[in-house]
């Protein structure tokens, strides 16, 4: 993975786009205002399950970086550099290894080194009484729970493990960059990790990529649990812990638990209930769903019952919403104990409380309404202040009217106060944040953004449409004037009977492509066949007589100076546009050609 395709992975368009345009959600895509001109109809489209975006009124589309270019008013590399400080990505360790990132051998260096820093922490549990009796007494984990999940303990002596993986041939730099060592106060290396009971973060495949580390001591001074750093293996807002042992559990049932501590979901598993993971913390993020999604598209919140839990739920339900294909819910556990307490306890109990989720939004509400008098004025604004701010999240407008009508009935006022509530902050509205250092965009011809859009339109009615190609076969690379297009158009003159099917084909297509796709979709998708026919006729008709018209006032301007002979070429140019407009006219006046 390059830093371009990181920053791609870890920015949703629609949150790049929206700080600069005013976005409104359109079923599955965004739409605003064009940032490019003075339009009054929304024309500018993003969509973020093809990662790109597209203004109807000037024919400009791309992906984030071309959109920041545009607005910044920067290149490719201003771009990147803006949107990697955004994303958290730390272009220096592309920059060391080259355009493409770290390379494969780097990458495997890394993981050999976390491998073996799991392997060493295991060997010093095994010796540490502290680490042992918390883990196995307090904690009451097994000795096969401890070995499954690969439980481990740091020395506190310094530089135990750097000095152990330096025996090992690794470098100090190898080491910092797989995030198991920190400076230390006198400016050296020092282990990351000091007294402190060790477990593992693994990928999907069960690879370590970092540790949590806990501390078996009470020290005030001192973070409970501290993670390893940003790496490039481990990323925080990406990781789901876990999931190496939980996938399968969860293809089975159907649905995952999404618990908040690492160590609930250890003793969930020790417990055999399995389909059971955890974020870092109560962060839930778009990554994190995305992830879960591909194996299933019911995740059931297991949060803390505080003010934190409460705001990670609400803040749950439009990441959902975005990924689509989401049930939301959320698993309420008696006498306001933790997970871990309640599988030791009574583990039926635990099993029986997952297979029984209360819906997001109905959860929500019984808890704000149990802690607010509704009787009162005050009460009501309180609440519905609340759920109509998740309410108005909610991508689909059959949900919103039910939560709007339990609402009236539940506060005793009329649906339409609530709608009207609903109405006078912005529905659906992704909010604009930040204009301050806008740099104008470059203003659009209007001849030139109306040829655009003709060829965009055309190229994207044969790309998605093979029976139209055949509009294609009197036509020039010459009479595009889009680079992008005049591209598709000799793409498809190369291939033509591309389907999407070969993978080397796609690629030499595939951001144009995208954009073509989503031109079609918004345009075309619900037009009848007969209709698309003479669509494309006419845009293709269209084309040649703009063509034509600009060659012979071309042609003109060069008869003005041009001897015998050179007049008499430029006069069979004029001839030969002449026959090129006859024959168009001609095949238009045939009509389809179903």
């Amino acid at each position: 993975m390059d830093a371009k395709e990181d920053i791609r992975e870890r920015l949703a368009i629609e949150d790049v786009i929206g700080e600069y345009v005013q976005l409104k959600r359109a079923g599955r895509t965004w739409k605003g205002l064009s940032p490019f001109g003075n339009e009054k109809t929304p024309s500018f489209v993003v969509s973020p399950d093809k990662q790109i975006w597209h203004d109807f009124s000037s024919g400009r589309g791309g992906d984030i970086f071309t959109f920041v270019q545009e607005m910044e008013g920067v290149d490719f590399k201003g771009a990147l550099e803006i949107l990697a400080r955004r994303a958290g990505v730390d272009l220096d360790q592309y920059r060391q290894t080259g355009s493409r990132g770290l390379n494969t051998q780097t990458k495997e260096r890394l993981y050999e080194a976390n491998e073996l820093a799991c392997k060493f922490y295991q060997i010093q549990f095994s010796k540490n009484k502290t680490a042992l009796e918390y883990v196995l007494k307090k904690r009451a984990f097994t000795k096969d729970t401890a070995l499954v999940w690969r439980l481990g303990y740091s020395p506190n002596n310094g530089s135990a493990l750097l000095d152990y993986l330096k025996g090992k041939g690794f470098t100090e730099k190898e080491v910092q960059l797989a995030g198991l060592t920190s400076k230390s106060y006198r400016g050296g290396l020092q282990d990351m990790f000091r007294g402190r009971l060790m477990i593992p973060l693994c990928d999907p495949q069960g690879r370590v990529v970092g540790f949590t580390a806990r501390l078996l001591v009470d020290d005030p001074s001192a973070p409970k649990y501290i993670n390893t750093p940003s790496t490039p293996l481990y990323d925080k807002s990406r990781h789901i812990f876990g999931m190496h042992l939980a996938k399968e559990a969860i293809r089975k049932k159907k649905y995952a638990v999404l618990a908040e501590g690492n160590l609930d979901v250890i003793q969930s598993h020790q417990a055999g209930v399995c389909q059971v993971v955890a974020t870092a913390g109560t962060a839930l993020t778009e990554p994190n769903v995305k992830a879960l999604s591909r194996l299933t598209g019911d995740i059931r919140l297991c949060f803390d019952a505080d003010s934190a839990g409460l705001a990670a739920t609400e803040r749950a339900i439009p990441i959902a919403g975005k990924v689509g294909g989401i049930q939301l819910s959320v698993i309420t556990i008696p006498s306001g104990k933790d997970p871990d307490e309640l599988i030791k306890q009574d583990v039926q109990t635990w099993q029986q409380i997952i297979e029984q989720p209360h819906y997001v939004v109905d959860w929500l509400i019984d808890r704000y309404a149990g802690s607010l008098d509704v009787s009162t004025a005050l009460g009501k604004r309180q609440l519905s202040d609340v759920i109509l701010r998740v309410v108005r999240q909610l991508p689909d407008t059959v949900e919103q009217d039910h939560y709007i009508a339990r609402l009236a009935s539940m506060l005793q006022v009329s649906k339409e106060a609530l709608v009207n509530k609903l109405r006078g902050t912005t529905e659906n509205i992704a909010p604009v944040r930040r204009r301050a250092n806008q740099i104008k965009p470059t203003p659009v011809d209007k001849a030139i953004s109306d040829k655009t859009r003709l060829e965009q339109h055309l190229m994207a009615l044969t790309l998605m449409k093979p029976n139209l190609r055949d509009v294609l076969y009197t036509l020039d690379p010459e009479m595009f004037i889009d680079a992008t297009a005049r591209n598709a158009f000799e793409f498809l003159a190369e291939h033509p009977d591309f389907d999407g099917t070969k993978p080397e084909e796609v690629q030499k297509i595939a951001e144009y492509g995208k954009i073509l796709s989503l031109v079609y979709e918004t345009l075309y998708q619900d037009v009848e066949s007969l209709e698309l026919r003479s669509e494309a006729n006419r845009l293709q008709t269209t084309l040649i007589h703009q063509y034509v018209r600009m060659q012979k006032q071309i042609l003109a301007e060069k008869l003005q100076t041009a001897d015998t002979d050179g007049a008499k070429t430029l006069l069979k140019q004029v001839r030969d546009l002449d026959a090129l407009l006859r024959n168009t006219q001609q095949g238009e006046a045939n009509g389809p050609k179903e």
